[in-house]
């Protein structure tokens, strides 16, 4: 019996054929593994003393293996009844069990729309007679569905998931009404509250604390949640996803999170600069589960990130992409391979639920202010002939908090570029758009990715035997507004090149080459 806490949508699973599989010498299928063999082709550029560049194609020769049994996966998030999780959670209620509901738009079916991994295709090939063949993205690998996902997690507020769903305003009534049973039986485990990390506004909610002041013994509790949890349900793999409120940026302090070591200590002396979030990535890391950052704020002060690469655990962050800024990524994208230069991007906010509430907050806010101010650096600095090394666009951003508009947010946004001979083109946009609805799908596709990366592993040339990928997972980057990556390597925003990434590493799994358009078969004669 799953503890009140939990929710399991889940029957045991068993392996599903996959949709297509690949006849080459180079892919083995087993019972337990698809073992690819793959030439990463790339090119390295060497800048001469005089200016000019000396460029050489590279190839490396990796060898993946994905592990095909998809476990039983439960996640928990914290947060849980905020409107992500309480929106999330009824949805898959609703699509595991086919519910339907009445608005005045006339019936409705559940799907997974907004999700990448559930409702988007790839190009898989072309057939005889030069058509595309497109499959499902989560048909490239086996994947954990989800509709199997046994959900349960924490909060500061002990409203159960029914009360907590009415309180978030976000679903309809009629849907509510099918799912409030259910619902109310999942009831959050109790939370961290550090006071001086959230807004003050939060402080009403705040009554399903994990007492006393002690961080060390915070992690440890978190650390027994997780375990009892798993067992609780009978599950191989935990992900947790923080989707709770935005905290203040932690102080970066010489001998306090700058290592691992001094970030343990100032746990263990529970230093005033150790963030609830930070903790419950401790916790994760500790219990060898992925933890993923759904907010804005440095939950990853640096001694955490090494200790999560000591450790060998999978972090991912920061902060859901959703409406504006996903838009953003795209259409800077566009815009600036276009040659058309951005000088100045403006965005206004005004959204009226608890996020906008706890972001009127200033130190909150600014959290916020950075994730959505640097998603366009890295375009920015692929294009020398438009901006000069020093130079950015004027960035701003403003967050108001609204209560009248609810969950339904208005994102306004202007784009001022300059054009051909000292023209000038101006671009606005208005996009309203229901938060949590954008957001939801998106922790899904995070979920069901962090999971996956668990189960692929690679070998290049010269290892005697296989290895999991890099802490950092940032494969992440395409559903995060300011994506983490290992340092040293370049952080990617744009998100063509982001989806990108997924689709290609997917298809090196299987032995396929990246997709590309040169369309040569049809322009030969």
């Amino acid at each position: 019996m799953a503890p009140p806490h939990a929710t399991d949508f889940a029957a045991p699973l068993a392996a599903e054929p996959s949709l297509f599989k690949v006849h080459s010498p180079n892919v083995e299928y087993t019972d337990s593994h698809i073992t690819s063999k793959y030439t990463y082709s790339n090119t390295r550029v060497v800048k001469q003393a005089d200016g000019s560049m000396l460029v050489q194609p590279t190839e490396q020769a990796f060898e993946f293996k994905t592990e095909r049994t998809v476990p039983r996966v439960g996640l928990m998030m914290v947060g849980l009844g905020g409107n992500n999780g309480t929106t999330l959670t009824a949805s898959i209620y609703a699509n595991k069990n086919k519910i339907t509901w009445n608005t005045k738009r006339g019936v409705q079916e559940p799907n997974y729309w907004g999700s990448v991994t559930q409702a988007s295709t790839v190009r898989l090939g072309g057939d005889d007679q030069g058509n595309d063949v497109y499959v499902p993205l989560n048909e490239m690998l086996p994947m954990v569905h989800p509709n199997d996902l046994v959900i349960g997690g924490w909060d500061i507020s002990s409203l159960n998931l029914g009360d907590a769903m009415a309180r978030s305003q976000v679903l309809e009534y009629d849907l509510q009404r099918q799912v409030r049973d259910e619902m109310a039986k999942i009831t959050p485990l109790p939370s961290i509250y550090y006071p001086d990390f959230i807004a003050a506004n939060q402080a009403d909610r705040a009554d399903n604390l994990i007492p006393g002041n002690d961080k060390r013994a915070h992690c440890d509790q978190i650390r027994k949640d997780i375990r009892e949890f798993k067992a609780a349900n009978g599950l191989d793999k935990v992900i947790v996803v923080w989707t709770a409120n935005t905290e203040r940026y932690a102080e970066l302090i010489d001998g306090v999170n700058d290592t691992a070591e001094n970030f343990l200590a100032a746990v263990a002396s529970s230093h005033d600069e150790v963030a609830p979030s930070s903790i419950f990535a401790l916790a994760c890391i500790e219990e060898g589960v992925p933890f993923v950052n759904g907010s804005p704020q440095n939950t990853f002060v640096p001694g955490l990130i090494d200790l999560a690469e000591r450790e060998r655990a999978f972090i991912g962050g920061d902060d859901f992409k959703s409406g504006q800024t996903k838009f953003k990524s795209a259409i800077v994208d566009f815009l600036v391979n276009a040659g058309i230069k951005p000088v100045a991007i403006t965005s206004y906010n005004h959204l009226g639920n608890n996020d906008g509430k706890n972001l009127s907050s200033h130190k909150q806010f600014r959290s916020k202010e950075i994730s959505k101010s640097t998603v366009v650096d890295d375009m920015v600095a692929a294009n020398h002939l438009l901006y000069k090394p020093d130079e950015h666009p004027d960035h701003t951003v403003v967050i108001k908090y609204v209560p009248s508009v609810g969950d339904s947010k208005r994102a306004l946004d202007e784009y001022e570029c300059d054009i051909f001979m000292g023209g000038r083109q101006s671009i606005s946009l208005y996009n309203v758009c229901e938060d949590s609805f954008l957001a939801s799908p998106l922790i899904i596709d995070l979920v069901v990715l962090a999971e996956l990366m668990t189960r692929i592993e690679y070998k290049t040339g010269d290892m005697t035997k296989f290895s999991k990928f890099q802490s950092v997972l940032s494969i992440l980057s395409y559903m995060l507004k300011a994506p983490m990556v290992t340092r040293g390597t370049p952080v990617v925003n744009a998100l063509s090149r982001q989806r990108s990434a997924i689709e290609n590493l997917f298809r090196a799994c299987v032995g396929l080459a990246p997709n590309n358009e040169m369309g040569l078969e049809h322009k030969i004669w």
